[in-house]
């Protein structure tokens, strides 16, 4: 099978002047070199197109693909998640991973825990800061969690995010508006244990790969899994799987989110205890990290005696799925203009 490859090259944006951090979500060349290995070892010809730009290029060209393998993070607005799979339904050409509408609401964490929320699914109570002026009309009891509406790879969060004062609330809301340009959101703290959930598949097909619990070491920055624990994990940071009766009851929380939600083929749902132990949604990815070394995702089909290419081989195989079951994605092709 002829596959094509979207991504964004974390490397290509540091060197037009971006920091690390805003760089975050963007894939290293071992996440690249890995996939397209994997993909090649299952007996695919990879074909590396890189960012939105160059896909839009080689679609003017008159070139195609039977399926494209996507993790185009994307660059700017709400909506940049979903740029390349759009693109791609507009030439009906079929691709791994969600649909343009749910990275779209899944990138807007506010949309994301209203979806899930109305499903019966149960998530923090927040509110969200559009400007300054918001901040007094936030009525959560402390203590509260801010973070960026639409950020992913914990960016924005850090211990400051954990806030237990109105100065706290308003300080960090500022901050948080001034240097991402964007919402706030925030968030009733919960103070449980956090777990994150490895997902193959769609809809109904859809599983639980596995339940990792995200242990912060001494080193780190407690109670949050920031940005900067996440970048340096190794010494701050431990894993485990829970398997017995808490890790079904999270993995029965993350699937119920993941199927309100609409997320196909692969990713991540975020869930933390309350106080009294109950699982509660925090946030999906369905465009998770697939870094074979640094990423939640990777980390926990290890752990769950699968290897790397055999998770990209359930990944393929759920979207061959989709294709192959007359989705509106395996339409004939339109002819080139």
């Amino acid at each position: 099978m002829r596959i094509g490859f979207t991504y964004d090259l974390r490397d290509d944006y540091l060197a037009r002047g971006f920091d690390e951090e805003q760089a975050a979500e963007l894939d290293r060349p071992e996440t690249i070199d890995g996939i397209e290995s994997a993909l090649r070892e299952l007996g695919h010809r990879v074909e590396r197109i890189g960012h939105l730009e160059a896909l839009m290029e080689r679609l003017l060209r008159g070139e195609r693909w039977d399926l494209v393998f996507n993790i185009a993070e994307g660059l700017r607005g709400l909506g940049r998640e979903a740029q390349v799979p759009a693109l791609l339904d507009h030439w009906q050409i079929p691709y791994t991973f969600s649909d343009p509408v749910v990275l779209g609401v899944a990138l807007h964490k506010a949309l994301a825990k209203r979806v899930v929320r109305d499903a019966g699914v149960p998530t923090p109570a927040f509110s969200l800061v559009e400007c300054a002026a918001d901040i007094a009309g936030v009525d959560l009891p402390f203590p509260l969690f801010a973070k960026p509406l639409a950020e992913g790879s914990s960016k924005g969060v850090s211990g400051a995010s954990r806030i237990g004062s109105t100065a706290e609330l308003r300080a960090v809301c500022v901050a948080l508006l001034e240097r991402f340009a964007q919402p706030v959101l925030v968030e009733a703290y919960l103070p449980g244990r956090e777990f994150t959930v490895g997902i193959l598949g769609t809809g109904a097909e859809a599983q639980a790969l596995g339940v990792m619990e995200v242990l912060l070491g001494p080193q780190a920055e407690q109670g949050v899994y920031s940005f900067h624990n996440k970048e340096c994990y190794e010494d701050r940071v431990s894993y485990r799987l829970d398997s017995g009766a808490l890790g079904e009851r999270v993995a029965g929380t993350a699937l119920a989110a993941w199927r309100a939600l609409g997320c196909r083929d692969a990713g991540r749902i975020d869930i933390r205890l309350d106080d009294e132990g109950l699982s509660s949604f925090i946030e999906v990815n369905p465009l998770a990290g697939l870094n074979p070394v640094r990423s939640d995702l990777a980390i926990i089909a290890y752990r769950m005696g699968m290897s790397y290419r055999d998770l990209l081989a359930r990944i393929l195989d759920s979207a061959l799925r989709r294709v192959s079951a007359g989705r509106p994605e395996a339409l004939p092709r339109r002819a080139a203009l």
